[in-house]
């Protein structure tokens, strides 16, 4: 039983871990630019809804995914033109999303679904776990069978997106002359500007790809965990992100190494409901509800002082005269 507890939560892990992984990466490439991505939720939950209506309407969790990446662009440019161009209050910008996409998502899932603020189950519109070719004929062989057939294996396509993003992402940010630039404009944008980087357009290019990658981490709440879209389902996952990123001080390995150890909690948050510890018997459910989010609070007053942010990063760009 204790082997089963501890299989069940490392598979959790790594399903629960994708969500915080592309939105701490999308969020990487944003404050690496300089510009602060706290409306991370808010486009978690359009692009949920938007990747769950459409692939309910066609029926095919791939145009589901490619709505939720178009909504999730767009309101990356929103908020890059109101930080950027407008050099407007960047955390303004992005409560202002995330305040928005709350009540919006939840109105237009009234409105189309006449659901209470859902989407109808998707069943054959999500997207299916791969199955590893010998998958059937190693399921007998202890530990091996397991670990091909249900970590290596049997996940989403997802899944192996998030994890193949890892080091894709850490040779674009150090190895690359995007990645140069990005830093460049995070740490120190008038020698940027200086140098002939137009700071403007690379911060730009940076909020796009935060919009593509935070799109995934919608798409893969609706099309591959829950089968549909609620109400604020997101439950703080942006938010979580961002202080993965505060526990990476803002490195690529170190945020994903965060974003697993939060899927790690969650996981042991879904092991403890219903079950009797010793001393102290068995725990109300709203408390180990609130186990991730403890956690954030102790990360972020442990290492918040410890941690180093770009040094542009907030900070709206005025080129000189």
């Amino acid at each position: 039983m204790e082997d089963f507890h501890i299989a069940s939560i490392i598979v959790s892990t790594i399903r629960n871990a994708p969500v915080l992984m592309f939105a701490a990466l999308a969020g990487l490439f944003a404050e690496r630019s300089g510009v602060v991505d706290i409306g991370l939720e808010g486009k978690i939950l359009a692009s949920a809804f938007a990747s769950a209506a459409v692939a309910y309407a066609t029926q095919n969790p791939w145009y589901g995914i490619l709505a939720g990446m178009g909504v999730s662009v767009a309101l990356a440019m929103v908020q890059a033109f109101v930080s950027i161009t407008q050099k407007g209050n960047q955390l303004v910008a992005g409560i202002a999303i995330n305040i928005a996409m709350s009540g919006l998502t939840f109105v237009l899932a009234q409105f189309f679904f006449q659901q209470g603020g859902r989407t109808p189950d998707l069943r054959n519109a999500r997207l299916l776990d791969v199955i590893l070719p010998g998958t059937a004929a190693l399921d007998n062989i202890p530990v091996i069978g397991w670990l091909y057939g249900h970590v290596i294996g049997g996940q989403s396509v997802l899944v192996y997106v998030a994890f193949l993003l890892l080091p894709i992402v850490h040779w674009v940010v150090y190895h690359s002359r995007f990645g140069l630039r990005l830093r460049a404009c995070g740490e120190n944008p008038h020698a940027a500007d200086a140098a002939g980087v137009s700071v403007e357009r690379t911060r730009y290019l940076a909020m796009l790809v935060a919009g593509v990658l935070c799109s995934f981490s919608g798409a893969y709440l609706t099309l591959v965990q829950s089968g549909f879209f609620l109400r604020d389902m997101s439950a703080g996952a942006g938010y979580l992100a961002l202080t993965a990123l505060v526990f990476g001080n803002w490195r690529p390995l170190h945020t994903v190494l965060g974003c697993l150890m939060f899927g790690l909690f969650g996981a042991i948050q879904i092991q403890l409901e219903g079950v009797d510890l010793p001393v102290v018997g068995r725990l109300p459910g709203s408390l180990i509800q609130a186990i991730p989010y403890v956690v954030t609070v102790v990360v972020l007053a442990g290492l918040m002082a410890k941690s180093v942010a770009p040094k542009a990063i907030g900070k709206p760009f005025v080129k000189s005269r």
